[in-house]
């Protein structure tokens, strides 16, 4: 393990129609949005944050080929069992693509369920040791 002062504050979206998105991932991704009711924002799980970039929103730097709308691939941590994130993407009416299957995360072996965004881009629930 490193000894140095590093964690992961924030990775960049792209996402093709701000309402969608927020509907998305504040019920069911469970974020919190910063900025404006409408237009351009960002989300935030915890200590860490989801920066967006959008319809009206060009980031500085950008990466050398930034991120389009379904590109993205992100992992987010289920707390609790596996069943209860399968039964809260049904409620949501969002289609389970694969799982639950073993995979590994931050925190070691987990159960994962996999999914879309409204764009397309892959989003994972990981739940360890439920």
């Amino acid at each position: 393990m490193s000894d140095l002062p590093v964690s992961l504050d924030h990775a960049v979206i792209h996402v093709s129609d701000w309402e969608r998105a927020r509907a998305f991932y504040t019920r069911v991704i469970g974020a919190d949005i910063i900025g404006g009711a409408e237009g351009p924002c960002s989300f935030r799980l915890g200590r860490q944050q989801l920066n967006v970039h959008g319809p009206g929103v060009d980031g500085t730097p950008v990466a050398k080929i930034p991120v389009m709308p379904g590109n993205s691939d992100l992992c987010f941590r289920w707390d609790g069992p596996i069943a209860a994130a399968i039964a809260h993407l049904e409620a949501e009416g969002v289609a389970v693509e694969l799982g639950p299957v073993e995979r590994n995360g931050a925190l070691g072996k987990g159960t994962s369920v996999y999914f879309r965004d409204p764009d397309g881009s892959l989003m994972e629930f990981i739940s360890y040791g439920h």
